[in-house]
């Protein structure tokens, strides 16, 4: 089934950390976009050395609820022609894109817990997931852990906690691989936290966005202790 062409508006650009940045995108044609929680939507950008353009894709962040503007969220990589193209917009710019598509979106399962795996900008989709579905004020436990390098890359976090004040059964969990000696919260890689943390996977869903090495080793981790669905999508930046 061929993806559908969009055309919108950039309403805001908001710059996250010193290599992040997210972008409302209001679509005016067609005026809205129905998607799964977890989709992406693609860009046709130009690559230096390369004739045609290529194509880079990139999580919608914002909930399906949000029907009528696309937010994205992704770091700045040199040299890479998606990222590149995305940091060059302003507000009021037009710009195109394709969508939605992808396999890795929150499924219809309000009878399990749900423990969502994040490292870097791999968040995008499951922020996506995490406002969807506390759209549902389901009674499901939701935890969160999330992998970053030092406190220069934190962002959200203000959002998560919130999240947690008015959703009791929502935690999240954010660690630093690097951190500086002032930073009090977990340290390490976020399979750190899996292991430590996650002792059963009865009655579990699980989705993990990140890296291919964390999505390998918090795979192994859970299937250690039994069956549970694991939904993966590998991230790539550029």
């Amino acid at each position: 089934m061929a993806l559908q062409t969009f055309t919108a508006v950039v309403s805001k650009v908001r710059t996250l950390t010193h290599d992040v940045r997210e972008f409302d995108l209001d679509l005016v044609e067609p005026p809205a976009i129905r998607f799964k929680a977890g989709q992406f939507v693609s860009f046709q950008v130009p690559k230096a050395g390369v004739p045609a353009p290529v194509t880079r894709p990139y999580s919608i962040v914002s909930p399906p609820s949000q029907g009528g503007r696309v937010t994205l969220l992704l770091n700045l990589v040199p040299g890479g022609p998606g990222s590149t193209y995305l940091f060059s917009l302003k507000e009021g710019d037009r710009t195109t894109f394709k969508g939605p598509a992808g396999s890795f979106y929150l499924r219809d399962d309000t009878a399990r817990d749900l423990l969502f795996v994040a490292t870097g900008t791999g968040i995008a989709p499951i922020r996506s997931m995490l406002a969807a579905q506390s759209e549902l004020r389901s009674s499901q436990a939701v935890t969160l852990f999330w992998g970053l390098r030092s406190q220069r890359d934190l962002y959200y976090q203000d959002e998560f906690h919130e999240l947690a004040r008015s959703h009791p059964r929502f935690s999240f969990t954010t660690t630093l691989s690097r951190p500086e000696p002032s930073w009090a919260g977990a340290s390490g890689r976020v399979t750190t936290l899996v292991t430590d943390r996650v002792p059963s996977v009865t009655n579990l869903a699980v989705y993990l966005c990140g890296n291919g090495e964390m999505i390998r080793d918090v795979t192994a981790i859970l299937q250690g202790r039994g069956l549970c669905p694991i939904y993966r999508e590998k991230y790539y930046d550029g």
